[in-house]
């Protein structure tokens, strides 16, 4: 007995949807990860640098990152369930790029201390948002909508990042 190709297409587009909700989903635990192993703000290296005026008290990153990291899942499913495939393809690889560009400055500001290239790496992944949150806002409203504060963050955490820089 063979299956109507219209269930078979239905199939298959489902299938697509939660793989790329499920994939979405990895990259940020991914993100999660990597930014747990090389984010670090205890050791002496980072607490003796001059920092900029504008940076944010430490709490408001405990506050913000969570949030940001729960927006990023929610946003992604939607888009994975809800968006078309062109959308599904611009979150997966505006995500992806994002991330990639986010850890690199993680590891070239806390590991290797090089504070130029690292504030490269987090400009780059300030302008690799916009594309996600578009895809986002255009899938589901509110999917966007929850994503405008990690669009900010990462934009401020490029200024500071500059900041660092020009400072150290």
């Amino acid at each position: 007995m063979r299956l109507p190709a219209s269930a078979v297409t239905q199939w298959r587009m489902e299938i697509a949807r939660i793989s790329a909700a499920v994939a979405s989903t990895a990259l940020v635990a991914g993100y999660v990860v990597g930014s747990g192993l090389w984010v670090t703000t205890g050791d002496v290296w980072y607490r003796s640098l001059e920092q900029p005026p504008w940076q944010p008290p430490g709490a408001v990153f405990g506050i913000i990152w969570p949030y940001n990291f729960a927006a990023l899942i929610a946003a992604g499913v939607a888009v994975a369930l809800s968006g078309s495939p062109a959308a599904r393809t611009v979150w997966l690889v505006g995500l992806a790029l994002s991330i990639i560009a986010s850890l690199t400055w993680a590891r070239l500001f806390f590991a290797d201390h090089s504070l130029w290239p690292a504030a490269i790496a987090l400009i780059a992944a300030a302008v690799l948002t916009v594309p996600i949150v578009v895809a986002a806002w255009n899938t589901r409203t509110w999917a966007g909508a929850i994503l405008l504060p990690y669009n900010v963050w990462v934009a401020l955490a490029a200024w500071l990042s500059v900041g660092y820089a020009l400072r150290n």
